[in-house]
């Protein structure tokens, strides 16, 4: 017998879970400056700071029952700004190529598209799933150690061959996933035309 998780969803904005995700947002601007100044070592605690509260404002959300519609924004929102502007700040240093960015806007461009012609359907934008999530956690993990390539000796050379390790499974993921959301839409977009 299988036992089904139930979710409460809620239309509260003040839960701990929404407060989370908005200092997660906070942060963004904070975290730019300070990669552009090579504040390095605060804007990795900045990024720090932003998995942890990533981590707990899912886990407190479910564990209280305080999913909300809000949180559903801003959750993926946030994970989507620290990425523009990791990939902003590292491509503006000469870090990232630029050839690597392009092909993340290029992705997010991509499910852009993909929300417009749910929205012209009447869908909601898709949920996120299993492989979206993997590939930012592979990306999340690959900016700070690229962060810390930017340097000299033996810690800045096997940061930069696990950080291209993980830009790379990220980036490949990130793809992988855009390309089941076409493949959501598309069907979706499809039974949408088939039933008029």
């Amino acid at each position: 017998m299988e036992v089904q998780e139930t979710r409460v969803q809620t239309d509260r904005v003040l839960t701990i879970p929404n407060i989370l995700s908005m200092a997660r947002l906070v942060g963004v601007p904070l975290f730019l400056w300070l990669i552009l100044q090579k504040h390095d070592g605060w804007a990795l605690l900045v990024l720090a700071l932003s998995g942890v509260s990533d981590y707990l404002d899912g886990k407190l959300a479910r564990r209280w029952n305080q999913i909300s519609s809000l949180g559903r924004l801003l959750d993926p929102a946030a994970d989507r700004l620290y990425i523009l502007s990791t990939l902003f700040g590292l491509t503006w240093r000469e870090i990232l190529p630029l050839w690597l960015t392009l092909a993340l806007l290029a992705r997010e461009a991509m499910l852009l598209v993909m929300v417009g012609i749910l929205r012209r359907h009447g869908y909601p934008p898709p949920q996120v799933n299993f492989l979206g999530k993997a590939a930012t956690f592979n990306l999340m993990y690959a900016f700070p150690l690229l962060l810390l390539s930017d340097g000299h000796g033996w810690l800045s050379s096997l940061a930069a061959v696990f950080g291209w390790a993980f830009a790379g499974w990220g980036t490949t993921l990130y793809w992988w996933a855009g390309i089941l959301y076409v493949v959501q839409v598309r069907r979706l977009v499809r039974a949408d035309t088939t039933a008029d």
